[in-house]
């Protein structure tokens, strides 16, 4: 996803760079002055990037002095979520969701986090975090958190962006829903819910891990986080949670509606054999007689009898108008 925010005269993979001191915006900054402005006391650089090269990550791991490994890790778009702690460096991986021509798209935001700077790497599917940063610098109280906060802001968006995308696909969930119960579903559909169930399977491995990653935040496990800024982490972990259960609650629906297209299916190839053998029933009725009769015997009296062939005609008609009659009341027919 291209980022139409990202200013003019910045240089590629570069969305926003600059320093904050007191929770108030002092100046943009150039990447290679970035170390400087992050070792000074009380002031807090966010980078933020989307899709960087090699070589800019390579100078990011020299202005912050970042591990080798996670800088090897944030060059890739294919990192499970999780937290690791790097010396004083916490490297964080989250996966994003946005809904792409039907389907759910899935991309990540890796973030690099240490005393005076925060490094928001983005990667496929996800919105512009120009919001996230609008957003924090218009609450100069939170944002004189620093870091931690910075790092609340941006997962919160995150988890927050889960949500249209399972009230889009519950919309179309229960559009399925009443549609199988109306009647028997085709191809098409019975492939939309394999696709609906494997996309939530996707996107509930994307969000359970970020559970832990929030707890660690919460309790202090890694780099100090200030007290104050627990309950917020706690509050993204109840959202996480919360994602977790609906997507769990849509899995279940897609399986009932699943079950309940291959029920009504069943039970549609059921009234077409009733109907088949109910027919059977009555045609066998005529079928048998002209068996009889088709039979070359010499002695056959009835054959010489003046009102034989109406008799049996007859006979044929309400035999098969009774076993009509009957099979219709029973509902075959």
């Amino acid at each position: 996803m291209n980022d139409t925010s990202q200013r003019a005269g910045r240089e590629p993979g570069v969305v926003a760079a600059a320093v904050y001191a007191g929770g108030r915006r002092l100046q943009d900054i150039e990447i290679d002055a970035a170390g400087a402005f992050a070792a000074r006391p009380g002031h807090v650089v966010w980078i933020g990037l989307h899709e960087p090269s090699l070589e800019l990550l390579a100078r990011l791991q020299r202005q912050f002095d970042l591990h080798p490994l996670a800088i090897e890790d944030a060059g890739k778009a294919h990192q499970y979520p999780k937290l690791e702690q790097y010396g004083e460096g916490l490297f964080i991986v989250a996966r994003t969701a946005q809904m792409e021509n039907g389907r759910i798209g899935f991309g990540e935001t890796h973030l690099f986090v240490g005393k005076g700077y925060v490094l928001s790497i983005r990667h496929g599917a996800s919105r512009s975090y120009a919001q996230v940063r609008e957003r924090c610098e218009a609450a100069p109280h939170g944002l004189s958190e620093g870091e931690d906060y910075i790092v609340y802001a941006i997962l919160d968006f995150i988890v927050d962006d889960y949500f249209p995308v399972l009230a889009t696909i519950n919309s179309e969930v229960e559009a399925i829903e009443d549609d199988i119960l109306a009647r028997a579903p085709g191809r098409a559909q019975i492939d939309r819910l394999y696709t609906l169930r494997r996309d939530l399977l996707r996107l509930g491995n994307a969000v359970s891990p970020l559970v832990d990653v929030c707890q660690r935040l919460e309790h202090t496990q890694v780099m100090a986080i200030d007290p104050a800024m627990q309950p917020h982490f706690r509050d993204v972990t109840d959202h996480i949670r919360r994602a977790r259960e609906s997507i769990e609650t849509l899995r279940e629906v897609l399986a009932f509606a699943f079950e309940a297209s291959l029920m009504n299916g069943q039970m549609q190839q059921t009234e077409v054999a009733r109907r088949l053998a109910a027919w059977a029933a009555i045609l066998a009725v005529p079928t048998a007689i002209a068996g009889i009769y088709g039979m070359n015997f010499e002695h056959m009296p009835e054959l010489k009898w003046r009102f034989g062939y109406f008799f049996v005609l007859g006979a044929i008609a309400a035999i098969c108008s009774f076993l009509y009659w009957r099979f219709r009341r029973n509902g075959w027919l």
